[in-house]
């Protein structure tokens, strides 16, 4: 069949740019034999993620598409667990269809009565590491105060709200105004700031927090960290989950404050959400409803096509996209 994909062409050298990848169509045979333990899969929603830089970096021989998360249908099945038909998400390549070896780190959908591309954000991969992130790791307490760096991201929105949902103040950082009204006006944070307009970011978090920090979600590292570092409260948690301010530094930013960690006894904690999936059905138990009622609110960035995906992709990096970033390859 004729297969649309992006392939990874020149290799990464610091930061992620379009001309790494390419666009090509080829006819390619794929089957799923029968006790294959392989899938054929129809990809539909692919998603960008801060993940794919690592995917693609460091588990991508160049020739091949590119990596990633992505909701697809099932066309042929040589596995137990799946059959024509099923619907599932996780890691796939981008391109119109795909051959899945290892299907079994695949999630079936179970619940199709949301949107599909909530599979690529809100109900996976970001979403479960929203949920593990702030309440297996952070252990959050009602009234807590709460800072989180990139909160206008796929997983930053979702931390905030599930933060408000148990009585926490909660502030959040973006890069923008636009991120910031949204943060304030659309996902009910108590406060944000545009971090590229703070001179002073341990001001502005004092300004935030004049009596400190219980829980820090760190999707960015570097400066922001540091800062955070003299804002913390004493018993003070900090998770995390990123260092998108670091991955395309040839020099990483030192941090300077970590005696806090000592005289204010800090935890601080780094996770892999993959270590949380036997967590999933637990999680949508949680959401789902919520989803349904109203009570979380979620936003989405979709481009139609595959030859959108690279840059939409790193748009991701530069601070362009606004909520979840999909790339719609068939609407379902």
């Amino acid at each position: 069949m004729s297969n649309k994909q992006v392939i990874y062409r020149e290799e990464v050298q610091l930061s992620l740019k379009e001309t790494h990848m390419e666009v090509r169509t080829s006819s390619k045979r794929l089957k799923a034999d029968k006790d294959s333990g392989t899938i054929a899969v129809k990809n539909l929603y692919l998603a960008c993620d801060p993940y794919n830089f690592h995917l693609i970096k460091y588990s991508t021989k160049l020739g091949s598409p590119v990596p990633g998360y992505g909701v697809a249908r099932v066309l042929e099945s040589g596995h137990p667990n799946f059959k024509k038909g099923d619907l599932v998400w996780g890691v796939t390549g981008w391109e119109e269809y795909s051959l899945i070896t290892a299907p079994e780190t695949c999630f079936k959908i179970e619940h199709a009565d949301v949107p599909l591309s909530y599979y690529t954000g809100l109900l996976g991969m970001p979403g479960m590491t929203a949920y593990a992130g702030f309440f297996e790791v952070c252990s959050p307490k009602k009234g807590e105060t709460v800072f989180i760096s990139s909160a206008a991201g796929a997983v930053g929105q979702l931390v905030g709200q599930f933060a408000k949902s148990l009585g926490c103040y909660v502030v959040g950082s973006a890069g923008s105004k636009d991120k910031v009204d949204l943060l304030k006006n659309k996902f009910g944070f108590d406060e944000a700031f545009n971090y590229k307009e703070e001179q002073d970011l341990d001001a502005a978090l004092k300004r935030c927090f004049p009596e400190g920090i219980d829980i820090y979600f760190d999707n960015v590292g570097g400066k922001m960290l540091d800062a955070v570092l003299l804002n913390m409260k004493l018993y003070g948690r900090i998770t995390v989950c990123g260092m998108i301010s670091q991955y395309i530094l040839e020099q990483h930013d030192g941090i300077h404050n970590l005696l806090n960690l000592l005289l204010k006894r800090v935890r601080m904690e780094g996770f892999v959400v993959s270590d949380h999936y036997h967590l999933y059905p637990k999680f949508l138990e949680m959401v789902l409803p919520q989803i349904k009622e109203g009570k979380i609110v979620y936003a989405e960035d979709i481009v139609d096509g595959l030859e959108n995906g690279p840059a939409a992709l790193i748009g991701v990096f530069s601070g362009r996209t606004v909520g979840k970033q999909v790339v719609a390859v068939s609407r379902e």
